[in-house]
């Protein structure tokens, strides 16, 4: 099984920080699996997006980029439900 590269955006970074610890880590563990499997059991596909996909993590979701033709996954975005798809 081949492994994708994560690539984290800065404003990731940021968002981190904000989450509380006890979420944190599984947010963290997860984002490190996309490395290994880019397409989880449970991601879907943002719609009016063609690589752009996004996984649940309780109350938090991620949304990444899959560049198949790199092996890259671009974490986009992290945050609350209520606030992620929000402009």
């Amino acid at each position: 099984m081949v492994n994708y590269k994560l690539k984290i955006s800065s404003s990731v970074e940021k968002s981190l920080k904000k989450i509380p610890k006890k979420d944190l880590k599984k947010v963290v563990e997860l984002i490190q699996t996309l490395a290994i499997q880019p397409y989880p059991i449970g991601c879907r596909k943002l719609s009016g997006e063609e690589y752009v996909y996004r996984v649940r993590q309780g109350n938090y979701r991620v949304i990444y980029e899959v560049q198949d033709k790199q092996l890259i996954v671009l974490v986009l975005k992290i945050g609350h439900r209520k606030d992620i798809y929000r402009k």
